[in-house]
C-alpha cells in the first residue's frame, strides 16, 4: 500500500510540474514579445525580398510593440539563411522571410541541411509577384504564339532565355514553359538576376521569365518589352497584358512569392500573433500602394493557408524538376 501511495505521489508531482510548465509557456506566449525580434532575410540586401522586409519591418514593429531587426543571410538560394533559422530557438524571437526557392530547393537538392517541411512553422504568405515574359525590344517575338513557334523542337535556330542562375525561379519558370508549351528554349545561367536582365535589355540573350518586381520599371521605360504575365489572372499593374495561360499555354502559372516562417516548435499562440500582425501590416494602404508599384499582390494568409500553399508548391516543382531532369546534386 505504501508503494502505491508513493507512485501516486510521484505521478501527482509530474502532473503538477507539467501543469506549471504549460502555464509558464502560456504566460510567455501571452507576454510575447518582450524584446526585439530578428527577421532573417534569406537573400542579400538590395533584392526584392530585402525591399519587402524593409518595407514591412517598421510596421510589424509597431504592431508587435518591439523593434524588428532585419538580418540578411543570403546565399545558396535561401538555404544559408534557412539553416540559421532552422537551428534557432523556437521562441518567436527569430523569424525568417523566405521566397519561392523555399519550395523549389527540396526538388533541386538532395542534400540539404534541413527538411523544409519539418524545420519551419508556417506563419504567413505575405505576397506574390507574377513572373512576366519579357524580351529585348527589337526581338521579333510579339506574342506567346511567336515564341512557341520559334522555340519548336528541331527549329533552325535556338531560342535562348536568361536566368539568375541554375535552379533560380526564372530558370524554373522557363522550364515550366518548355514542358507545357512543348518548346525547347535553351537556358543561359547568369550569376544573379541583375546581370541577366542587363543582357536581355542589350540583346545578348533575347528572352527572360523575370519577376515583375524587378522587370516592370524597365518595361515602363522601354528597355524591355513585356509579352505576357505568368499569373493565372492578369496583373492589376498591367491589366491589358495577357497571361501566358490565356495565350496558348493552359495551366501555366508562376509567381515569385514571399512568406514568413518560424523555427519548428514555436508556440502556436506566438505564430498566430505574428500572423495576425502581418495581416494588419499588409492591409495598410501605404504598404499596399508601394507593393502594387512592383506588381506585388498582398495576401497575409493564415499559418494553415501557408502550409497548404507551400506543400502544393513543393509538389508542383518536384514534378517540373523531375520531368526536365534539373536536379543540381
Amino acid at each position: 500500500m505504501t508503494q502505491l501511495f508513493e507512485k501516486l505521489a510521484r505521478r501527482g508531482s509530474l502532473l503538477i510540474a507539467a501543469g506549471l510548465l504549460a502555464g509558464a509557456a502560456g504566460a510567455a506566449s501571452a507576454a510575447y514579445p518582450e524584446r526585439a525580434v530578428t527577421l532573417v532575410v534569406t537573400y542579400p540586401p538590395g533584392g526584392t525580398v530585402d525591399v519587402v522586409a524593409r518595407l514591412i519591418g517598421p510596421k510589424l514593429a509597431a504592431e508587435l510593440g518591439q523593434p524588428v531587426v532585419i538580418e540578411n543571410r543570403g546565399g545558396a538560394g535561401g538555404m544559408i539563411g534557412g539553416a540559421v533559422v532552422a537551428k534557432a530557438q523556437p521562441d518567436g524571437y527569430t523569424l525568417m522571410l523566405d521566397a519561392s526557392n523555399h519550395a523549389q530547393n527540396p526538388a533541386l537538392h538532395s542534400k540539404m541541411q534541413f527538411d523544409t517541411l519539418t524545420a519551419f512553422a508556417p506563419v504567413s504568405l505575405l505576397l506574390r509577384v507574377p513572373n512576366v515574359l519579357v524580351v529585348t525590344p527589337s526581338y521579333e517575338v510579339k506574342t506567346v504564339a511567336d515564341l512557341i513557334k520559334l522555340g519548336q523542337p528541331g527549329a533552325k535556330d535556338h531560342v535562348y532565355f536568361a536566368s539568375a542562375g541554375p535552379g533560380s525561379a526564372q530558370h524554373l519558370a522557363g522550364e515550366l514553359f518548355n514542358l507545357l508549351a512543348k518548346t525547347q528554349l535553351q537556358h543561359v545561367a547568369y550569376k544573379g538576376g541583375g546581370p541577366a536582365m542587363i543582357d536581355v535589355m542589350s540583346g545578348q540573350v533575347p528572352v527572360m521569365f523575370a519577376s515583375m518586381g524587378s522587370a516592370w520599371q524597365h518595361v515602363k521605360n522601354g528597355k524591355l518589352r513585356a509579352v505576357a504575365v505568368g499569373g493565372l489572372e492578369r496583373s492589376k499593374a498591367a491589366p491589358d497584358l495577357p497571361t501566358i495561360a490565356e495565350s496558348g499555354v493552359p495551366g501555366y502559372e508562376t509567381y515569385e512569392w514571399n512568406a514568413v516562417f518560424a523555427p519548428a516548435g514555436t508556440p502556436p499562440a506566438i505564430v498566430e500573433k505574428v500572423s495576425q500582425a502581418l495581416a494588419k501590416v499588409l492591409k495598410d494602404p501605404a504598404i499596399a500602394e508601394q507593393l502594387a508599384g512592383i506588381g506585388a499582390e498582398p495576401i497575409g494568409s493564415t499559418p494553415a493557408e501557408l502550409d497548404t500553399f507551400r506543400r502544393n508548391e513543393i509538389t508542383k516543382w518536384q514534378r517540373v524538376v523531375k520531368e526536365a531532369n534539373l536536379a543540381l546534386d
